[in-house]
């Protein structure tokens, strides 16, 4: 971490240059060190940053003390402040790990680097952690989040199962399979040469990629929805983890035809059907929305804006459907009693 942070470029402000500087009086570097000297929440931090990563063995050790009894307030509006630097984020969140509110607030940070988020998961304890676990944006755009949260025992099994986790101590062996020889076998005529047939193991024989996906990994799982082809994702939006099914959405080759066979989907998780409204692009293809104003799980009132897009015809099939909730039926009567009156 120190050999990664000394190559930073970090632009201070003239009050940290004057502290940090060589030639900077011992009593101001340790006074600063300690938190003694008039600065503020951000100069402070990135004083502290670079003395806790600096060469300064009695800085170091002052500075990483300090950070972590400081007191939440001052850091919070750092924290706050979308154009905070990733690395001043990253010093935080490794010295203040135990503090709670304060990560609850730091975790979502838009610039939080992956490789903080993948130490907090696999160091922090498990409250901490199911803060990350709860954020599907970032354990998606991370796959290796998943395994990190897998791999930290301090972190709650039930957290881990809503993630996909399979206890490996619950793991069954897979029945062994038996040669059993073909009825009759025992009367064939023992010199007929039959020629000699090579065995095959099941490692040489071709896998389908269904196959393969039987020995996926939940993070690997979202890696192959993010990138694979068509099949692949035909495969996957029908994983019953919704952070598997959701990447497949976020894969840029999905076409719109894919998209309107899960939303015309009725099986369609409301994840799924919430990323597809939140899309604008999809919306604007009539056919999705009409999809979408039949299907079970989208937000009511998406659906009803959607309404009011469909042709005439459309809103007398919904009209009569029983396919569709009683308020969508009743909001299509209306708007066709409507466009009667000002006929």
């Amino acid at each position: 971490m120190s050999e990664q942070v000394r190559k930073v470029k970090l632009k201070v402000s003239p009050a940290v240059a004057r502290v940090v500087a060589a030639g900077a009086p011992r009593d101001v570097k340790l006074a600063a060190a300690k938190a003694a000297l008039p600065l503020d929440g951000r100069d402070l931090v990135t004083v502290l940053f670079l003395f806790a990563y600096g060469k300064d063995e009695e800085l170091k050790e002052l500075a990483r003390g300090t950070v972590r009894e400081l007191p939440a307030g001052i850091l919070q509006a750092l924290i706050a402040d979308d154009g905070t630097h990733p690395q001043l984020l990253d010093f935080l969140a490794r010295f203040r790990m135990r503090d709670l509110a304060l990560m609850e607030q730091l975790l979502i940070h838009p610039n939080l680097p992956d490789a903080t988020l993948l130490h907090v998961a696999r160091q922090a304890d498990g409250t901490v952690v199911s803060l990350i676990a709860n954020n599907a944006e970032r354990l998606i755009g991370c796959p290796d989040l998943v395994d990190a949260i897998f791999a930290n025992p301090k972190v709650d099994k039930a957290v881990k199962y809503r993630l996909g986790w399979v206890d490996p101590e619950k793991k069954q062996e897979p029945a062994a399979q038996q040669k059993v020889a073909p009825a009759g076998a025992e009367d064939e005529d023992e010199d007929e040469d039959f020629g000699e047939i090579e065995e095959l193991d099941d490692d040489d024989l071709p896998k389908s990629k269904y196959q393969l996906l039987l020995t996926f990994g939940v993070s690997d799982k979202i890696k192959m929805a993010l990138t694979g082809d068509k099949e692949w994702r035909s495969l996957l939006v029908k994983d019953p983890n919704k952070l598997v099914c959701s990447a497949v959405l976020k894969n840029p080759r999905i076409t719109e035809g894919e998209v309107l066979a899960i939303a015309r989907n009725r099986s369609s998780n409301d994840e799924l059907i919430r990323l597809i409204t939140l899309n604008r692009e999809w919306v604007k293809n009539y056919e999705i929305r009409k999809a979408l104003v039949m299907h079970p799980r989208t937000p009511l009132p998406k659906a009803l804006r959607y309404m009011a897009t469909l042709s005439e015809k459309e809103l007398k099939e919904l009209a009569k459907s029983r396919n569709v909730s009683q308020v969508i039926v009743n909001n299509a009567r209306r708007m066709l009693m409507a466009k009667e009156k000002r006929r």
